[in-house]
């Protein structure tokens, strides 16, 4: 659908913005800057009527192979083809350098990675229900092509918690509680991930929204997520944003985005935390140089330094 061409593109470019900026990849980072595949990524493909056809990366952590009988927690991140191998990562070149990172702090978490379809991906990480809400407002910014019925997030929801979780936990040596499952995911995939905890806080204990794409219809989104948050007392959540290229007028959205989650009974830095990042860009190589900062606190509960606390 052609509105959904917009849905990237929603912050219009001004003149003092220099969209072809770019984060430098940081060295002196967990994930650090060189351009590998760490550990062991198994690469599967489950098909599913739900959802278009893709492939699935599974990172394992080191001792997964010698320790038998140990169980591990699970991330479930989106645009798999970012996360571990710079040779998929079409946009930036770089990826997030998730494997990295966790090897280097001995976090040790089985990521599964399902990638995105590049024709599907807005209408499968687009939160469906938002739509069906603020149908109006989506269709006043977008026009009147915008169709809530044709996004797809709702089934794309449905693969992940019962087609690819099963598998997984079927398959693999998981902790598959709550308390031991974790998803995250950058801009749209960021959205999709809140709202991921949203619908399946049964399934999701911790949610990571990186660079989170509120602008779009004017934070429309905030509003819808304020009253359908999970219960902080059994959930976490990490938020974040740059301030360069797409990220650049960010913050105030997220700064009503903060409010609901404070309103909703949520303590930062206990399972809580919005981090600004100055200077950071819209892309996989500013992820990669604070990414060690949302799985720390996705999975350990450690709110460690980097950014500005908001």
């Amino acid at each position: 659908m052609a509105a959904f061409a917009m849905l990237s593109a929603c912050a219009a470019a001004e003149p003092e913005i220099d969209w072809s900026y770019e984060s430098a990849v940081r060295a002196d980072t967990p994930a650090g800057d060189v351009k590998a595949v760490t550990g062991t990524v198994i690469k599967t493909r489950l098909e599913s009527n739900r959802v278009s056809s893709r492939e699935i990366e599974i990172w394992l952590p080191e001792s997964y192979a010698t320790q038998t009988d140990r169980r591990y927690p699970v991330l479930y991140m989106h645009d798999g083809q970012n996360v571990f191998d710079p040779s998929g990562s079409g946009y930036s070149g770089w990826d997030w350098g998730v494997d990295e990172a966790l090897t280097e702090l001995g976090i040790e978490v089985i990521v599964v990675a399902p990638h995105s379809d590049s024709k599907t991906r807005n209408i499968d990480y687009f939160p469906q229900k938002a739509a069906d809400t603020y149908g109006d407002v989506f269709r006043r910014d977008f026009g009147r092509n915008f169709k809530p019925g044709t996004l797809n997030a709702d089934n794309y929801l449905l693969y992940l918690t019962q087609e690819v979780k099963p598998y997984i936990d079927k398959t693999y040596r998981t902790m598959p509680s709550v308390e031991h499952t974790s998803v995250m995911g950058s801009s749209m995939g960021g959205l999709i991930s809140l709202y991921a905890i949203s619908e399946y806080p049964d399934v999701f204990g911790q949610a990571g929204m990186v660079s989170t794409h509120f602008p779009l219809a004017d934070g429309i989104l905030t509003d819808y997520f304020a009253s359908r948050l999970p219960d902080p007392d059994t959930h976490r959540l990490y938020f974040d944003y740059g301030t360069k290229t797409l990220d650049y007028n960010y913050e105030g959205f997220q700064d009503r985005m903060d409010v609901a989650v404070e309103a909703a009974g949520y303590t930062r830095g206990e399972n809580w935390t919005t981090r600004k990042f100055e200077g950071a860009d819209h892309s996989e190589r500013a992820w990669r140089n604070r990414v060690h900062i949302p799985l720390q606190f996705l999975l350990t509960g450690e709110a460690v330094e980097g950014g500005e606390e908001k």
